[in-house]
């Protein structure tokens, strides 16, 4: 298909709505992988990667073609990331205050407030791909070591693939202040993951 994004929506607001399966197969992938980068939970992730789709097309009608589609789009979803984030924050501290509670009160086990079991996982063989997984995950944790617009940045930039002026628009800041939060990130990434495989900096 070669309607650009703009024209996309413009359609879709038009009535043609079944064209919004094609944002959605543009852009699932890559809202998937900062999402799950940022929650650190694919599963959650990809209920928020929904909800930003749902929150995008219940409000196609507010939709302005003189903006870039992919910056809305990248707003929504870093928005939903933090509301993610803080209810995930909030529920904590409330078991935590039920689990004081409760020990005050002599209670050694609350019902319901067991660690979910881990779920077995596929064993995987080679060790190209052992190797290659705990690379990655060495990225994503120190990544999430960063200052959290740092690490935004960088996300969209290299996950999302967005240029600096996308990533301004969807941070709500200046350019330059994208370049360096980017550039910054990526100073500090370098370091954190030099000092974590023991080289001489």
């Amino acid at each position: 298909m070669d309607w650009d994004d703009r024209e996309l929506m413009q359609r879709v607001q038009a009535g043609q709505l079944s064209l919004f399966d094609e944002l959605v197969r543009r852009y699932r992938g890559p809202l998937h992988r900062v999402a799950a980068d940022k929650l650190g939970d694919a599963g959650r992730a990809e209920d928020v990667v929904q909800e930003t789709f749902l929150a995008v097309f219940a409000a196609r009608h507010t939709y302005k073609p003189q903006f870039a589609f992919r910056t809305w789009l990248w707003t929504i979803l870093l928005n939903l990331c933090r509301r993610e984030l803080s209810k995930r924050k909030r529920r904590s501290r409330e078991v935590l205050n039920s689990t004081l509670s409760a020990s005050s009160q002599g209670f050694s086990e609350i019902p319901g407030n067991r660690s979910p079991r881990a779920e077995p996982s596929t064993t995987e063989t080679g060790l190209t791909r052992i190797l290659q997984r705990e690379r990655k995950q060495q990225l994503l944790d120190q990544l999430a070591k960063l200052p959290e617009v740092q690490a935004d940045a960088i996300r969209l930039r290299f996950f999302g693939e967005l240029k600096y002026g996308e990533i301004a628009e969807a941070m709500g800041c200046r350019e330059i202040t994208a370049k360096v939060r980017v550039r910054n990130g990526l100073a500090t990434l370098s370091r954190l993951l030099r000092d974590t495989m023991g080289e001489v900096p």
